[in-house]
């Protein structure tokens, strides 16, 4: 049967699945899992105790034991590993591309399955992802595919870290979005992809406002209720 109070929001780096994710988990007062952050937080880990990114079963055991929480903070969520705020420290490149890599292992995404499942509570949850719809939670009544271009994501991408005062190349990050896009919807294990039945939005050329909206209006007539 499908589940109701879940809505699941897929797509690659950059389409501003972060932000709709937010905006809808606040409106609807639901719980929120960033699970592209806890691939993160495992990379983030990982490079800190210096652990190869290729060892599947040190990887697999570490996301095991993390220390994990995610708090709101009124305007948006802290990151929390081990006590320690570390939402910053998760949007290098760095880090982004390390989390591409154990994402791939088989091993690492086992282990983490059931963590993720486990932030379905009351009143509802938004799985902002890449496999939420596919993999994690396919039973989710709601299901959608948040796209852009990656010349427009990297746009978005550039604008971000320059406003953080990071020195990038938007040449550089194009680069990178193209490699990362390559390796999610290519990899063996939970690729990235729309599931079957998912309403496909490409944000491109449409505002954060205009995708909430028709987020909205799909999860209305979808469940037939009202989100106001």
């Amino acid at each position: 049967m499908p589940v109701s109070n879940l809505i699941t929001v897929d797509g690659p780096s950059g389409s501003g699945k972060g932000t709709v994710c937010h905006i809808l988990a606040k409106k609807l007062q639901w719980h929120l899992l960033d699970s592209g952050a806890l691939y993160r937080i495992l990379a983030y880990a990982a490079l800190q105790k210096n652990i190869i990114l290729s060892d599947s079963s040190a990887l697999a055991d570490l996301a095991l034991t993390l220390d994990v929480s995610f708090v709101s903070n009124g305007s948006g969520v802290d990151t929390l590993l081990s006590g320690e705020n570390i939402g910053d420290k998760l949007r290098t490149e760095i880090v982004g591309q390390a989390a591409s890599e154990v994402a791939s292992i088989e091993l690492v995404r086992s282990a983490l399955l059931a963590r993720q499942q486990a932030f379905l509570q009351a009143p509802g949850l938004i799985a902002d992802g890449r496999d939420m719809g596919t993999v994690v939670f396919p039973d989710a009544a709601v299901k959608i595919f948040l796209d852009a271009s990656a010349e427009e994501r990297a746009t978005r991408r550039f604008n971000q870290l320059q406003g953080k005062g990071f020195d990038v190349s938007i040449a550089q990050i194009l680069s990178e979005i193209k490699e990362r896009d390559f390796r999610d919807r290519n990899r063996a294990v939970a690729p990235l992809r729309p599931a079957d039945d998912a309403f496909v939005i490409d944000s491109t050329s449409l505002t954060i406002d205009e995708v909430v909206e028709k987020i909205l209006t799909f999860t209305e007539l979808k469940l037939n209720i009202s989100t106001e």
